[in-house]
């Protein structure tokens, strides 16, 4: 089931690599993400002049090759629900309002007025679960802010342009990046310190973002002029979600919803993913749902939660507090182009200590 009307476009682009990228291997979409998505084969932090300060090979950091790529969230959607088998409903324009479960059935209510009993109730709607607030509480019970707000948004014919190389600006309380995209589109990031409410129009997102990068330098009065003529534009907090369980009853979350790492971590996408085979591997291993709910949180939680606890730290690389941090940060992507020190400063965010388990309805 699908809020909107149709599948998603924008979002920002998402890391694809690690036991997300085995599971996608094991759908058989790799070649359609490689195609859609880009290798990106460099991360380039330049001072407000434009001046380069450092540049981090991709291939130093992930020893992944053949097995990343970088692909907008939208384009990840898309591909997966290409590969269904036809025989998976697909419901858009409506959502979930109500959760009755009552041990033996879940009956959902929807918001288009209809009733229908379920076996199971899977939520994977992502950092503002509607599911997981029907079904374990409200958002403040589980959400942890990271004092960041993330936007972004993508425009055509921009001036400057590098290919497969994010080009990265960071000041005190923010970073910018640009991306260089196919048909000359172009995506630009901007990370930044935020304390208080967050604005919930995109004016007012707007307003935040200008406020917060107003004479900053380099090529942000560019891209501002830009960003209100943007179709899409994404305006999220940098938030996790951490919970003791992932499962009540017959109702189970998966992704951003049951353990989000945050934008920080650069590859929510894919650990969904990985968490969504290893229920669907669980389920079929068991007639008894309550057991396989457990294996399956008993398989990934320390994992999940070393992701988050790495994510929080790479704050400081996305929106420095003060210049310590700041100064910090730039000599930190100086010395990354040693493989040592990547892996010292960015630790298990580049690692996936996790086995998949055995999928037997696959494997037949």
């Amino acid at each position: 089931m699908e809020h909107a009307s149709e599948l998603r476009g924008g979002g920002y682009i998402v890391d694809f690599w690690g036991a997300g990228f085995d599971v996608a291997k094991k759908m058989g979409i790799v070649p359609q993400l490689m195609r859609r998505g880009y290798v990106m084969t460099e991360a380039r932090t330049v001072n407000r002049n434009g001046h380069r300060l450092a540049t981090l090979k991709t291939e130093k950091i992930l020893e992944a090759a053949g097995r990343y790529v970088s692909v907008a969230r939208s384009d990840l959607a898309s591909v997966i629900c290409d590969a269904l088998d036809g025989n998976t409903e697909l419901i858009f324009d409506d959502t979930v309002m109500h959760l009755d479960d009552d041990d033996q059935r879940v009956r959902v209510t929807f918001r288009s007025g209809t009733t229908q009993d379920f076996d199971l109730v899977v939520g994977a709607d992502g950092l503002h679960s509607r599911v997981r607030q029907l079904a374990f509480g409200p958002d403040a019970d589980f959400e942890k802010y990271l004092g960041m707000v993330v936007a972004c948004f993508e425009t055509t014919s921009y001036w400057r342009r590098n290919e497969l190389a994010a080009i990265m600006y960071a000041g005190v309380g923010f970073q910018a990046t640009r991306l260089s995209l196919r048909d000359d589109s172009t995506m630009i990031l901007f990370s930044l310190r935020h304390d208080g409410e967050l604005p919930a129009t995109r004016v007012e997102q707007e307003r935040l973002v200008r406020a917060k990068l107003a004479d900053q330098g380099w090529e942000l009065p560019a891209m501002l002029e830009l960003m209100s003529k943007a179709k899409d534009f994404y305006f999220d907090a940098v938030s996790q979600i951490r919970m003791p369980q992932w499962s009540s009853g017959r109702v189970a979350l998966v992704g951003d919803a049951a353990a989000c790492p945050s934008f920080l971590a650069g590859q929510g996408s894919a650990l969904a993913v990985v968490e969504a085979y290893t229920l669907a591997a669980e389920l079929a291993a068991t007639q008894d749902h309550r057991l396989a709910f457990s294996r399956y949180h008993d398989r990934l939680a320390a994992f999940l939660l070393s992701k988050q606890d790495a994510a929080v730290g790479l704050g400081l690389a996305f929106a420095p507090k003060n210049r310590l941090q700041l100064a910090t940060r730039n000599v930190v992507m100086k010395l990354m182009a040693l493989p040592k020190v990547a892996d010292l400063a960015m630790g298990k965010s580049f690692h996936d200590a996790v086995e998949l388990p055995h999928f037997a309805a696959h494997e037949q």
